[in-house]
Order: C-alpha cells, then sequence, then structure tokens
C-alpha cells in the first residue's frame, strides 16, 4: 500500500476515535464516527481490492438511490423495509439485531462479503429462494460493482491489512 493510502487511512482511524454520546434520550450511546471525508473516501476506494478500487463512488451512490426507499446506511440508523446495511461486511446474513428477516436468509449460514453481495444484487430472488426482498435486481456488473464500492466506503468496512 502506498505511503499517502496509509497516511489517510490512519487519519481516518484516528478520526474516529471519539468519546461516546447522548442520543436525545438521556441515554449514553455508542460513539459513531464521522462521516469520512473525500480524501478519507479516495483512500478508502484505493485500499479495497480490485475490482472495487476502480469504482466510480458517484454512480454507486446513484445506483444505491435505488436502494434508499428500504435501507438505511448510517451508523445506528434505524432499519426500515429492509435493515440497516451499516457494518454489513462480515455480518452473518440475517444478523442485524432488531431487523425481521425471512426464514431464507435467517437460516442462509453465510456472512456478506463483495461476492455474495454481488450476486444477491444480481437478482435477490434467484440468490436466495424465499428471500422477502422484493427488489428486481441490478443486471449491470459495473453499476453493482459501484454501488459494493460505495457501500464498503459508507459503512464502516475497515480493509483487511496487508502484509
Amino acid at each position: 500500500m502506498n505511503r499517502p493510502v496509509l497516511i489517510a487511512l490512519a487519519g481516518f482511524c484516528l478520526a474516529s476515535c471519539s468519546e461516546g454520546g447522548d442520543g436525545g434520550d438521556g441515554a449514553a450511546s455508542a460513539p459513531r464516527r464521522p462521516a469520512p471525508t473525500a480524501p478519507e473516501k479516495a483512500a478508502l476506494l484505493a485500499a479495497l481490492p480490485a475490482p472495487y478500487n476502480q469504482a466510480d463512488l458517484d454512480n454507486g451512490r446513484r445506483v444505491f438511490a435505488r436502494c434508499r426507499s428500504c435501507h438505511t446506511i448510517t451508523e445506528g440508523g434505524p432499519n426500515m423495509t429492509g435493515p440497516n446495511l451499516y457494518g454489513v461486511f462480515g455480518r452473518a446474513a440475517g444478523g442485524h439485531p432488531g431487523y425481521n428477516y425471512s426464514t431464507a436468509v435467517r437460516q442462509a449460514g453465510f456472512t456478506w462479503d463483495a461476492d455474495r453481495l454481488d450476486h444477491w444484487l444480481e437478482n435477490p430472488r434467484t440468490f436466495l429462494k424465499g428471500t422477502k426482498m422484493s427488489f428486481a435486481g441490478i443486471p449491470d456488473a459495473t453499476d453493482r460493482r459501484d454501488v459494493i464500492a460505495f457501500l464498503k466506503v459508507e459503512t464502516g468496512y475497515t480493509p483487511p491489512a496487508r502484509p
């Protein structure tokens, strides 16, 4: 990994350290990461494995607009028709607390990664029979690559350390 990427990632990690706060209800809440800045997003994108490091984040944001009516992506965001997607990478399918998943998703037995999400987004109903997700899918591979990279950058994903 090159030096500017490492510096940006270190800055992102340091900026992520903050004190816990009050969620407005008087109860202490877990610390939340500030939204990444444009340079931090660029560094995170560059640190992703191929082909995601070549993605167009603006296109990914536009493609994700199709998903916003059902999903939120902010840390601690609410579940809607679909679960909140913050931290989705590395999470067990059907594992977001407080969301009522279909039996098919609860019993899927896998962890979300880019490859599984790519196949899911292509056509959720054929990827996992019995899902209650009614979304028809994203047929274009470039759009799927871009939305997956967008989600990695926006939902707290941390690329594994490279030797």
